[in-house]
């Protein structure tokens, strides 16, 4: 089995080490991320994390994170590309806060165990593995979580960088493949899963992802609040990232209009060929009265397009 097929199928692992990783500490933490996030911080108990974007004051998303409470410190797992936006973002924000900011992604190491069989195959090791999504459990000198970013199931194991090794060598020994990633952008697609950086920038806005597990319309005041509750109390939604497949040989690229007739009703943001489906799978911002099961979309030479 490759590890393309491991990784849809049952189990392979990724190197996601060039992630950032962002420590707070200080009695302001919580207060500070809150008041920062689309996500409700201030209830997030010990041991347990959340997904969480960070906006303008226009409303438009320049990070999104993991937050993870570690009891004494609050931890953001986000992606290389907003490394140094989201601390620098986080850092204007700290006046007369009791908030340390502590960069530390050259500390630690990430590995991503992912696939439908990733979590059976690791409880092998004799570690206290996750029970629930974003459950956190000590692993090693670090901790893991279960997170996954190409499909429903996924464990990230967060340790320092003297351990990564060590890691590697115990999934290599239970026969799991590392994933490339070419491997981890084909099965999130397949999947739909966004990718900040790819299919969510500072072009769009939070309803436009349709990622709503990112924010709690009740927690209160938080920094592009007031964009993100106009949206959400006038339904001025008019376009949304979707799923798509093509017909085709070859992956268009980012930026493809898709188009009905002669009139352009979406773009693609990411897309790649599925070895298993034999076609291409996508994601794309579609008008919303475009979108409806089975509705078709030409792009030109680059083939024909449809939802599942």
């Amino acid at each position: 089995m490759n590890s393309y097929e491991a990784l849809r199928s049952r189990a392979a692992w990724i190197d996601l080490s060039g992630r950032g990783q962002i420590r707070a500490t200080g009695e302001d933490r919580a207060r500070l991320l809150h008041a920062m996030s689309t996500n409700d911080v201030n209830r997030l108990e010990p041991w347990r994390g959340l997904y969480a974007f960070f906006l303008t004051a226009q409303g438009r998303i320049i990070a999104d994170a993991n937050i993870y409470n570690l009891g004494d410190s609050l931890w953001l797992d986000t992606e290389p590309e907003t490394r140094a936006i989201l601390f620098s973002h986080l850092d204007k924000y700290i006046i007369a806060d009791d908030v340390t900011l502590e960069d530390e992604t050259e500390n630690w190491a990430v590995i991503g165990l992912e696939g439908p069989h990733a979590l059976e195959t690791v409880s092998t090791l004799g570690q206290d593995v996750p029970e629930t999504d974003s459950e956190i459990k000590p692993w090693g000198a670090g901790f893991a979580v279960r997170v996954a970013a190409t499909g429903p199931v996924g464990l990230r194991i967060i340790v320092p960088a003297a351990e990564k090794s060590g890691i590697i060598a115990q999934l290599e020994a239970l026969g799991i493949p590392q994933a490339s990633p070419e491997d981890v952008n084909i099965v999130r697609l397949e999947n739909g899963r966004a990718r900040y950086g790819e299919d969510i920038s500072e072009r769009y806005l939070v309803q436009e992802t349709q990622m709503l597990s990112a924010v709690s319309f009740n927690k209160g005041c938080y920094l592009g609040q007031e964009i993100v509750e106009r949206i959400r109390s006038r339904g001025q939604v008019h376009r949304l990232l979707t799923p798509i497949h093509i017909h085709g040989a070859e992956a268009p690229k980012a930026g493809t209009k898709l188009r009905i007739g002669d009139k352009d009703v979406g773009e693609i943001t990411s897309a790649a060929v599925s070895p298993a489906l034999k076609e291409v799978v996508a994601l794309a911002y579609l008008r919303t009265d475009n979108i409806a099961k089975g509705a078709r979309f030409s792009l030109g030479e680059a083939g024909e397009a449809y939802l599942p």
